[in-house]
């Protein structure tokens, strides 16, 4: 049982980096979504599932590699707020998006948008 013990304490740190790393890399992807994306709407939702995604990767790996239980509660309560506040705060400016009146970019007008921003 020692011996088990023993191969996880090795294998932690790289399973914590590798969950880490993965973490940021769903939030840089999030970013050339948010950048390439051609509405508002398309952009949230870019923005939105991968930061709760990446962040959630990130936090467990960061708690692979915490020293101790109380660090690990207080990354878990950070991503509680997280995954909490995230999607409300999406859900809230996509409402209110609509609320305004603004339109999603689909069919014909997204091949507009994009000989538009060519031009311009």
């Amino acid at each position: 049982m020692s011996e088990l013990i023993d191969i996880f304490m090795i294998v932690k740190p790289w399973i914590g980096g590798i969950l880490s790393l993965a973490g940021a890399l769903l939030c840089l992807i999030g970013s050339v979504g948010v950048l390439r994306f051609p509405d508002f709407f398309t952009r949230l939702h870019a923005a939105s599932i991968t930061d709760t995604g990446g962040v959630t990767l990130a936090l467990v790996g960061m708690a692979f590699l915490a020293p101790t239980w109380l660090i690990v509660f207080k990354l878990a309560a950070i991503w509680l707020f997280i995954f909490l506040t995230s999607p409300t705060g999406s859900h809230a400016l996509a409402n209110a998006a609509h609320t305004a009146g603004l339109q999603p970019v689909i069919g014909r007008d997204l091949k507009r948008a994009d000989t538009t921003e060519e031009e311009a």
